[in-house]
């Protein structure tokens, strides 16, 4: 683990030199092989795994649990920073997968901005209009990456029109592809004025060929007569239809530039990053409950939006990711905690790159920020040097599936306690503890997420569970301004209450119908799908 310098830059300049942002898509589109590309481009990395193939022993980078590396997929946030041409990037490769979304809800609280990846033969999906949804909620500027162009993809300006009206985004090419399948022959930098060439059966991509005027006959001897001829009308035609790129109408989450490429073939990528660290926003300022925060504020505050458990299971670590929204984070200073109003020292914070860690002295807004936790923080809670903040956004939802939980193992009760406690203050699922009998109950968004659940308490805790069914629709979290309502409500609902992990009440409707009665017969009280109210 190296120490990391302090910088000599003055403070603007380090928040202004950050882009922190989400890969974001629906599963199999290629996020993580974009992110693995992207690390290669900024030598983070200097081999990129291959994540479709489990022959191939190397793995994504980002994929550093056991149970993604066996399955190929994403289930946790992965966090990794690096420096390109003068700027500090910092990636969060979010899963792809639908039963994990919410912790990839949870991430885009705590970035400034997002590339949604598209597979080109497949459009949008269903996964992609959700987060896109969150993205529009928080007007957060999105840059589109459609990928998989070295095979076969839907017509070019079909595909654009069903992103903008499934997205509900306006669109503006800043590359263009030629062909696409066997044909592909490589896309046209818009932005820069300059042509890259694919081939799929070399490793070194071939310098971009600057190349201002497409009228130029030369292009022919590059791409051929067919194709040059198409490229011409292609580029008149989003010239003619599309307005000029406005920077600006992109900052205001009104705008998504497109490029285009193939992440396997790292074809395209460089082209892509190159644009974003020049017009991704730098650090924003934050809203909290109690004010709006700017990023240039001398006094330190940020937020906790993810907890990872056994980050090295050797060690059975975990870290708390911290996102710093102002001041400077110093090493060995002393830090308040707004909920418990413990103030705490923090003495080997960490930076990552996936799985691996470096302490570091300092660090900025916009950066991401391991603490070393022992049980002290959950997700949503805020540091500061002294005052009472609480950031907004870090929802729970109301889990849509629920199993009890069982010891399979009475020997390893203890251990399967603490893997349950851990495990759930990560936003893994949600725990709930029946006031009727004391059972515990789970709640999940879906069923991948019990598998996960229970392969991690087993191979990180050596401890084994069994999942009982249980008859359930809804849980809902109770309010009311008189708390007699409240008590006569947990009297009359008994054998339906539950509290949860931060002990607040919840209501276990087992039907739609027994909710929609519960609200009929008790207008006074609130009831809230999300644990953020």
């Amino acid at each position: 683990m190296q120490l990391q310098k302090k910088s000599t830059m003055s403070f603007k300049q380090e928040i202004e030199r950050r882009r922190t942002f989400a890969i974001v898509s629906h599963p199999d589109a290629g996020k993580t092989t974009l992110t693995e590309k992207l690390l290669l481009f900024g030598g983070a990395i200097h081999v990129a795994g291959a994540v479709k193939s489990n022959k191939i022993k190397k793995t994504a980078t980002s994929d550093f649990m056991e149970i993604e590396r066996q399955r190929g997929i994403s289930v946790a946030t992965s966090v990794m920073g690096f420096e390109y041409n003068g700027y500090k990037v910092n990636i969060l490769d979010t899963p792809g997968h639908q039963d994990f979304q919410e912790d990839t809800f949870r991430t885009l609280t705590a970035v400034d901005s997002v590339i949604i990846v598209i597979d080109a033969a497949k459009g949008v999906e269903p996964q992609t209009e959700k987060l896109m949804g969150v993205c529009r909620m928080r007007k957060t500027p999105v840059i589109i990456f459609i990928n998989k162009m070295d095979r076969p993809a839907d017509d070019t300006f079909g595909l654009l029109e069903d992103i903008e009206k499934q997205l509900q985004i306006s669109t503006r090419p800043l590359s263009w592809p030629i062909s696409s399948g066997p044909g592909f022959k490589g896309v046209y930098n818009i932005f820069e004025s300059s042509l890259q060439l694919f081939n799929p059966n070399i490793q070194e991509i071939d310098p971009a060929i600057k190349f201002n005027n497409l009228a130029d006959p030369e292009l022919e001897t590059f791409i051929g007569k067919s194709d040059a001829a198409t490229l011409r009308d292609d580029i008149e035609l989003i010239q003619g239809v599309y307005p000029e790129f406005d920077v600006n109408e992109y900052l205001a989450g009104d705008l998504a530039p497109v490029f285009f490429g193939s992440a396997l073939y790292n074809f395209g990528v460089q082209e892509l990053l190159d644009a974003f660290v020049r017009i991704a926003p730098f650090p924003r300022p934050q809203k909290a409950q109690e004010r709006e925060v700017s990023p240039y504020e001398e006094k330190l505050t940020g937020f906790v939006f993810k907890i990872h458990a056994n980050i090295d299971p050797n060690h059975r670590s975990r870290i708390a990711f911290l996102k710093i929204c102002s001041g400077t984070f110093e090493r060995n200073k002393v830090y308040k905690h707004a909920r418990s109003g413990k103030t705490f020292r923090i003495s080997s914070p960490t930076a990552f790159m996936a799985s691996k860690r470096e302490v570091i002295d300092e660090a900025y807004p916009g950066d991401i920020v391991g603490l070393p936790d022992t049980g002290n923080f959950i997700i949503g809670d805020t540091l500061t040097e002294g005052e009472d903040l609480h950031y907004k956004g870090l929802p729970s939802f109301s889990p849509e599936m629920f199993r009890y939980i069982e010891n399979a193992d009475p020997m390893k009760f203890k251990q399967l306690e603490k893997g349950v406690d851990q495990l759930m203050d990560e936003g893994v699922a949600q725990l709930f503890t029946s006031q009727l009998n004391n059972r515990k109950i789970i709640g999940c968004v879906g069923q991948l997420q019990f598998e996960v659940i229970q392969y991690r308490l087993e191979h990180e805790y050596g401890a084994k569970c069994r999942f009982e069914p249980i008859q359930m629709y809804k849980a809902c979290w109770i309010e009311a301004d008189d708390q007699a309502i409240i008590e006569e409500f947990k009297k009359r609902k008994y054998q339906r209450m539950a509290k949860d992990k931060q002990n607040r009440d919840v209501f276990m409707a087992d039907s739609q119908f027994i909710l929609e009665m519960a609200q009929q017969d008790f207008k006074d009280i609130r009831f809230h799908f999300t644990s953020e109210f």
